[in-house]
């Protein structure tokens, strides 16, 4: 599924509301309870989606002024960043949240169309244009929306979000060793190759749950035996 400049610059949006809106009401018990994501707190969770925000904030930075200003200055400033977040009060954490959120998109509504193509760097290493940016954030926005476990779900999410989400994280993983896949989505009947080892094992469900299970979610997928799905490893 193609996405658009304009579609992930309305997709980071929506997802930043989405986390706004569920962690408005965290205190510090909400915040310490844990989020889905194996052996990570919400608190750890929304310290790194702030942390990301300022990151990609410095990108912002590099496309408007051609000034070079990586992400992060090393993999330990970005584990920082988590690890801040479990110092923090509620209130201080939900403002950093907030007010990192505010800034970056403040700084990407001043962005210019020829600023928009400066080659800036990911914390990857790959070199994209600035438009790459929107995109990079709706990933973090919305996935981790749902990891708060604070009642979103993929279900909640635009479907051609999610239809773009898979085809990015085929891409990926298709780059990697792991199982052949043949994804059927039973809402939209579309389906989706992943090349792999063996035979292609055939799920079929909704978009949302392969979405889920492509992302290394939780889900609802069995393989045609009844048993569980293949194991995926790491998405990102």
């Amino acid at each position: 599924m193609s996405r658009s400049f304009d579609d992930a610059r309305r997709w980071a949006e929506l997802g930043t509301n989405l986390v706004l809106e569920a962690t408005a009401d965290f205190d510090d018990q909400a915040y310490d309870a844990p989020s889905a994501l194996p052996g990570w707190q919400r608190r750890q969770l929304v310290a790194h989606i702030a942390a990301n925000a300022d990151a990609l904030g410095n990108l912002v930075h590099w496309a408007a002024t051609g000034e070079e200003t990586p992400m992060y200055a090393s993999p330990e400033e970005r584990a920082a960043g988590i690890a801040r977040g479990l110092g923090m009060p509620a209130a201080e954490l939900t403002g950093w949240l907030r007010r990192s959120a505010a800034e970056l998109a403040a700084s990407t509504a001043g962005l210019g169309d020829g600023q928009w193509q400066h080659p800036v760097v990911t914390a990857q290493g790959r070199t994209v244009p600035a438009t790459e940016l929107p995109w990079m954030r709706s990933r973090e926005v919305c996935v981790h929306a749902v990891d708060l476990d604070a009642g979103i779900t993929f279900a909640d999410l635009p479907a051609d979000f999610l239809g773009a989400l898979c085809d990015d994280v085929i891409a990926k993983r298709a780059k990697a060793p792991g199982p052949a896949l043949r994804l059927t989505e039973t809402d939209t009947g579309e389906v989706r190759e992943l090349p792999g080892d063996g035979e292609p094992t055939v799920l079929t469900g909704p978009l949302a749950e392969i979405t889920a299970y492509l992302t290394g979610r939780r889900h609802a997928l069995t393989a045609p035996d009844g048993g569980p799905a293949p194991t995926v490893g790491p998405w990102l």
